[in-house]
């Protein structure tokens, strides 16, 4: 990989420097979510990670394993859902989902997590993300109740569910919350200036 590529998911270089920090757990990495024309699992390889990551789309994971193709990367990317993952209990050391677990319904973003949790290591880390109610978006499309929408993406239709800034924080009942944050940028997309919001949560399975 050249050294000098970044990956436009900036949020997980943080998560990478808590997973170096670590101690005593194998480098063994899991992304739920893992298509794509620019995979993060590449990064953590390049970091001398044994990667593995699922997506629904075909497509997306042809891209995704095809990027580690092209720098000697066997990433290990396959069909998956994260709401059945089918790997043993605490089989990985970290855990992500970046950008991704929200496009569910929330009780099926609490049963995505739930397999996410049960498939790290005691004492291994866990990164996730949720879309916010700051987020531009809230109340267009179909709406499903709860801050949940039916919308478009890329003339797809697709589901987004928006959290308050604590909604989620049930989930994490039972672990540490290592980070939280809460952010909010503006960009331009399309032409047009717009407003997304997000919070992270960098986690520790006791």
């Amino acid at each position: 990989m050249n050294s000098m590529e970044i990956f436009k998911q900036i949020p997980l270089y943080r998560y990478l420097a808590f997973c170096n920090e670590s101690k005593n757990l194998e480098k063994t990495v899991l992304d739920c979510g893992a298509g794509g024309d620019s995979p993060p699992l590449s990064l953590f390889y390049s970091h001398g990670y044994r990667t593995t990551g699922i997506d629904m789309d075909l497509s997306q994971i042809e891209k995704a394993n095809q990027f580690g193709l092209e720098r000697g990367q066997s990433l290990n990317i396959h069909q998956g859902n994260m709401m059945n993952l089918e790997f043993e209990d605490e089989l990985f050391s970290f855990v992500y989902s970046y950008n991704s677990i929200f496009h569910m319904m929330k009780d099926q973003v609490e049963r995505s997590f739930l397999e996410m949790k049960r498939v790290t290591a005691k004492k291994g880390l866990l990164f996730v993300n949720f879309l916010t109610t700051n987020d531009f978006r809230v109340g267009d499309g179909i709406d499903l109740g709860n801050n949940q929408f039916q919308q478009y993406e890329d003339d797809v239709q697709v589901i987004h569910s928006y959290y308050e800034y604590g909604e989620a924080d049930y989930l994490f009942k039972d672990m540490e919350v290592l980070y939280k944050e809460d952010r909010v940028l503006e960009r331009i997309f399309e032409g047009q200036k717009i407003r997304q919001g997000f919070v992270d949560y960098i986690l520790l399975k006791k």
